[in-house]
């Protein structure tokens, strides 16, 4: 009887260990792009401050085919907690439409936790450029088009960038025909509108402030729906085009499957992060806005932008084999 005793308190006390052991395991978050962009800056500022609630966070970079490998991986891992991933505007709303053959299924392997942040599109020119045409505002930039047919063009980090895709839905939604001049990258585009290769781009407001803080970009509108806390007085384009949505975001994923009480517990964690002021303070640098919310209504979120985006990548015809 002793005996027995004495194996069923060691067999407690060994799984009383190899729970607590699991429990200390780091927790893997797998950034589908390339360490130092907004995406993995924001990561890293939340994979400290939930070290008191969740242990390690350990950040897992794993660029290529348009966020796409890092994807897979969350979408193939266990689903235990211990590897998350981000979930962004490309890998979950664009490619799904943009590429010809997935690794993953957008709709359907993934758990969804929170979105992470929302930082604005802005539609820029040539600040010379805009004097030059006498174009102050969007409705001035609509007239000059419809007034001169065939005569403006904008420029895009590439064939299905969203400088791409916002472009061709503001075409559609202005009822005006510009141009479409594709670079290798935003960098090349924006170098492109500054040196007046072409009249306006669509851009990424963290990329495009400095050079609309210096003058050399006139800020025509947000693409967000409302006003950005980030430039607020720049108007949304919605303001002339009802409807008008398109911006950059991200937010945590987990492997479908993974227990709706682990899921909640990360979802606990990564919300009190976003909401101190801290993270607020340092997602501002960025131009980027905390946007925290419950795992459902994220999942609805990504559903809603991934019925959006399939009709703007077909419409401009782009795709990647």
């Amino acid at each position: 009887m002793k005996t027995t005793q004495f194996l069923l308190t060691g067999l407690v006390a060994l799984f009383a260990t190899g729970s607590a052991m699991a429990q200390q395991r780091p927790i893997r978050l797998v950034v589908p792009y390339a360490a130092g962009g907004p995406i993995d800056v924001t990561a890293r500022a939340l994979a400290e401050r939930v070290h008191d609630s969740l242990g390690t966070v350990i950040i897992d970079n794993k660029p290529g085919a348009g966020g796409n490998i890092g994807a897979e991986m969350v979408a193939k891992a266990a689903p235990d907690g211990l590897t998350i991933g981000i979930a962004a505007t490309a890998t979950n709303a664009v490619n799904p439409w943009l590429y010809r053959k997935m690794p993953f299924n957008a709709a359907t392997d993934f758990a969804p936790i929170t979105q992470m942040v929302r930082v604005p599109n802005v539609l820029v020119m040539n600040a010379q450029s805009a004097e030059r045409l006498n174009i102050h505002n969007l409705p001035e930039l609509i007239a000059y088009a419809k007034k001169n047919p065939g005569k403006l063009n904008y420029g895009s980090g590439g064939s299905g960038s969203a400088g791409h895709l916002a472009g061709e839905m503001f075409k559609k939604e202005a009822g005006i025909f510009a141009l479409h001049i594709p670079y290798i990258g935003g960098n090349p585009a924006q170098l492109a509108l500054l040196s007046g290769q072409v009249d306006f781009n669509f851009d990424n407001l963290a990329t495009a402030a400095p050079n609309i803080r210096s003058g050399k970009l006139k800020a025509i509108a947000v693409t967000t729906a409302q006003r950005s806390a980030a430039i607020p007085d720049v108007p949304p384009v919605a303001d002339t085009l009802k409807g008008f949505s398109i911006d950059t975001w991200w937010g945590l994923v987990a492997p479908a499957g993974t227990p709706h009480d682990v899921v909640m517990k990360l979802n606990q964690a990564f919300v009190t992060a976003l909401n101190s002021p801290e993270t607020k303070t340092r997602f501002a640098g960025l131009m980027a806005e905390p946007v925290p919310t419950t795992p459902e209504r994220f999942g609805d979120f990504m559903k809603s932008e991934l019925v959006k985006y399939e009709k703007v990548v077909k419409a401009t015809g782009a795709q990647v084999d």
